[in-house]
């Protein structure tokens, strides 16, 4: 029965049942609605929802503008925010539930310092990621785990379902690319991209990031490392803690929803012409760059 209610009711009723209030609200000048997530008696959270019928009868470019704008003035009022389109929920809701109980506060906490930092392969890589990120895996040549042993289980509530049989469980992983290498003040710069980090569905791995990014610089001794931060989930501060800085921005790109299975596809010439009664051109929000120096470059003091 709940999911024969739009996508916007189904993501407020979700949140309803995990004791947050929720309350979807029409905010002027803007045709989507606004779920507003509150903790007591303040509003925590807003999470605009993006429904696919709302979405064919606009006007896309300006529709997109509008959302941009708001998401900024949701996070300029000091109140975190979030896009949500409704694939993502429908195709891989677990994943967003466990992203949004993160932010929340409500996911089980696990401290890094617990954990062991080491290489793992490709196979364990994708499988991880396509569990757990919204984005599923994609090419990298460096792929760090941190593993919680099994001594440290104790930390996990009583309630949260996993294997306890192994020795040791995978709970986050990042992953690199190959390095770049410049050339500057005659010598060579190495650069290498933070592709992907993930945590295990369900929890907040804390410090998980820096302690990865710290195995693989003490491992590959990278001159920088840069990546990319989604506008639709992150105002980047995360990276900031960890003393990144921003360096420009990519503007929103066009992505093709195969409406059958609800998957992203790149939008290529070769799919320009395809049937619009299975796919649909909508956009991601953009996102911001972001690079931490290990090594400053030659020709900087």
């Amino acid at each position: 029965m709940a999911d024969t209610l739009p996508f916007p009711d189904q993501l407020c009723n979700w949140l309803i049942s995990i004791s947050f209030p929720c309350n979807l609200v029409r905010e002027p000048d803007f045709t989507l609605p606004v779920a507003l997530i509150g903790d007591g008696d303040r509003v925590v959270m807003k999470i605009i929802p993006v429904e696919f019928e709302a979405w064919r009868k606009s006007d896309g470019t300006k529709l997109l503008h509008d959302i941009t704008l708001k998401l900024a003035s949701i996070r300029n009022a000091g109140i975190l925010g979030v896009v949500l389109w409704e694939d993502y929920w429908l195709a891989k809701r677990s994943i967003v539930q466990s992203r949004l109980t993160s932010i929340l506060g409500r996911s089980a906490r696990i401290p890094a310092r617990l954990t062991l930092a080491r290489r793992i392969d490709n196979a364990l890589t994708t499988q991880f990621l396509d569990d757990n990120h919204l984005n599923g895996p994609t090419t990298s040549k460096f792929r760090y785990g941190l593993f919680l042993p099994k001594r440290y289980y104790r930390v996990l509530p009583s309630n949260f379902a996993f294997d306890q049989l192994p020795e040791e469980l995978l709970v986050a992983i990042a992953t690199f690319s190959n390095a770049r290498i410049f050339e500057q003040g005659a010598q060579p710069f190495r650069s290498h991209e933070l592709i992907r980090f993930a945590s295990l569905q369900g929890t907040n791995v804390v410090g998980a990031l820096d302690k990865l990014l710290n195995a693989f610089i003490r491992e590959k001794a990278p001159d920088d490392i840069m990546t990319y931060a989604d506008h639709e989930w992150s105002d980047g501060r995360s990276y900031l803690r960890l003393n990144f800085e921003e360096r420009g921005s990519m503007a929103p790109r066009e992505v093709l929803v195969d409406l059958r299975n609800m998957a992203r596809v790149s939008k290529t010439p070769e799919l320009a012409e395809i049937s619009s009664v299975d796919y649909l051109t909508v956009f991601n929000l953009g996102s911001t760059k972001y690079v931490k120096t290990i090594k400053p470059a030659p020709d900087e003091p």
